[in-house]
C-alpha cells in the first residue's frame, strides 16, 4: 500500500473542501446543537449516548425505538438489508388509498443540498417520482426545523396525500406529524427517526440504515487499520440525533466486543456533521494531543475537514493518521485513494424507489414494515477506486 502525503491531496478533495466548507454533512447539522468547536474537549457532549440500549425479543434497541417489534423472515427486495414488523397500513389511522396517477405527494429535504448526501437522496426521490409518473412537490428545510414543518403542512395545504420526509433531527417535528395526522396524510420518514415516533402508529413506515451497525464496522475497520493500537479520537455528529448516538455506541460497543484495549480513546468532541467544524475540532484535537494517530469521524464531510487541519499540520496520510468515516461520497473515497483515509462506512441516500415502493404498500396494498433496513457498502483501498468509476460513490 502506498500512502501519499500533503503534497498528494487530490485537487478533488481540497476544491471540495472550499466549496463545501460551510456545507451541513450528510446525516445532518442539527440548528443550535453541538458543543462549541473553539473548546477542548476530551469528553462529549453530554447528550450523546455513549451506550446501547439492551435488545427486545431479539431486536435492537434502535430499531424496537422506531417501531420494530419482530424481525421478518420473507424475502427482502433487493437494496434491503432487513425488515422488522409489524406490518403497517395505512387504513389503521384512517388514510385512504392514493391515485398516483392524479394525486400529488411531497417530498420534504431537511438540509441544505450543498453536500452529497442531500444531493443524492433528493435526486433519488425525484427521479423514482418521474420513472413511475408520479406527481411529486419539493421542498428543503435549509437545516431549520421550523420551515421543516412549515414544508411538510405547505404541501398537505397544497393537497399532496403522502409526504416522503427526512427529519432534521430526532425531536421537532411534532406540529407537522399532528398535522399530518389530522389531515389523514401518510407520513413515510427515511434517514433518521424521531423520538418517541413510531412505524406504524404515528407514521407510516420508516426506512433508513442500521447505524449502529455503522458504528461496529467502522471499529472493525479501524482495528483493522491500526493493528488495534492507537490513540484514538471520535468526531461526534450533532446532539440531539439518533445517528450520533448510534454511530457513537455501536464503535465503542464494538471496540469493547472485540477486546481492542490498546486502542485509547483519548478525544471525542461534536463536530455537528459539517467539515468546517470538522476542521477546526481537528486542529483543537491536535494542539491538545499531538500524538493522536487515528480519527473515527461519524460522517465523511468532519472526515474531510479534520484531513485538511491534517494536512496543515503536515501530517496528512494514514502512516501518520489514520482516519474512518461514514457515508460514502467521492472526495472522501477518493482520499482512500489517495492513502488519507484507510475506510469508508457507506449510508445509502437513495431512498427514492424503496421509500416510495413502501408508500405505495401502505395506502394501496397490504401494508409495509413499521421498520425497513436499507443495505450499505464498504469501501477501502481494494474497492475504492472501482466504487469511483462505477459511480456507487456518490
Amino acid at each position: 500500500m502506498v500512502h501519499f502525503r500533503k503534497s498528494s491531496l487530490s485537487a478533488a478533495a481540497l476544491s471540495a473542501s472550499a466549496l463545501l466548507l460551510m456545507a451541513a454533512c450528510s446525516t445532518g447539522q442539527t440548528a443550535g446543537s453541538g458543543a462549541p468547536a473553539s473548546s477542548a474537549a476530551a469528553e462529549p457532549s453530554a447528550s450523546v449516548s455513549q451506550s446501547l440500549g439492551a435488545d427486545q425479543n431479539g431486536v435492537p434497541a434502535a430499531i424496537t425505538a422506531a417501531g420494530g417489534t419482530e424481525k421478518l423472515t420473507t424475502a427482502v427486495p433487493e437494496g434491503v438489508a432487513a425488515e422488522y414488523g409489524p406490518i403497517c397500513k395505512g387504513s389503521d389511522l384512517g388514510i385512504g388509498k392514493i391515485d398516483f396517477t392524479t394525486d400529488t405527494i411531497g417530498w420534504a429535504q431537511s438540509e441544505k443540498e450543498a453536500n452529497p448526501f442531500r444531493i443524492a437522496s433528493t435526486k433519488s426521490q425525484v427521479d423514482a417520482a418521474k420513472a413511475k409518473g408520479w406527481k411529486l412537490l419539493t421542498t428543503n428545510a435549509q437545516s431549520n426545523v421550523q420551515q421543516e414543518n412549515s414544508d411538510i403542512k405547505g404541501m398537505i395545504d397544497k393537497g399532496a396525500k403522502a409526504i416522503i420526509f427526512s427529519p432534521i433531527n430526532s425531536t421537532g417535528l411534532g406540529d407537522a406529524i399532528s398535522y399530518a395526522k389530522e389531515k389523514k396524510v401518510a407520513m413515510i420518514p427515511v434517514d433518521r427517526n424521531i423520538t418517541g415516533v413510531k412505524g406504524c402508529e404515528t407514521v407510516g413506515p420508516q426506512l433508513g440504515s442500521d447505524f449502529v451497525e455503522q458504528g461496529r464496522r467502522a471499529a472493525d475497520a479501524m482495528i483493522k487499520a491500526t493493528g488495534g493500537n492507537a490513540k484514538l479520537a471520535i468526531l461526534l455528529g450533532a446532539s440531539g440525533v439518533n445517528v450520533t448516538d448510534d454511530r457513537t455506541a455501536g464503535f465503542l460497543d464494538q471496540l469493547k466486543a472485540k477486546n481492542a484495549t490498546g486502542i485509547e480513546v483519548v478525544f471525542q468532541q461534536t463536530a455537528d456533521f459539517t467539515r468546517e467544524k470538522g476542521k477546526s475540532v481537528t486542529e483543537t484535537l491536535l494542539r491538545a494531543h499531538p500524538d493522536v494517530n487515528a480519527i473515527y469521524a461519524e460522517n465523511d464531510e468532519m472526515g474531510l475537514g479534520a484531513l485538511a487541519a491534517l494536512d496543515d499540520a503536515g501530517k496528512a496520510g494514514t502512516d501518520s493518521v489514520h482516519i474512518v468515516s461514514i457515508d460514502g461520497t467521492k472526495g472522501a473515497v477518493q482520499a482512500i485513494v489517495e492513502g488519507n483515509f484507510d475506510a469508508v462506512i457507506e449510508s445509502n441516500p437513495a431512498y427514492g424507489p424503496s421509500a416510495q415502493a413502501a408508500l405505495d404498500a401502505y395506502v394501496n396494498g397490504d401494508g409495509a414494515p413499521a421498520v425497513t433496513i436499507t443495505t450499505d457498502n464498504q469501501y477501502d483501498l481494494s474497492n475504492a477506486q472501482q466504487a469511483l468509476d462505477s459511480g456507487a460513490a456518490y
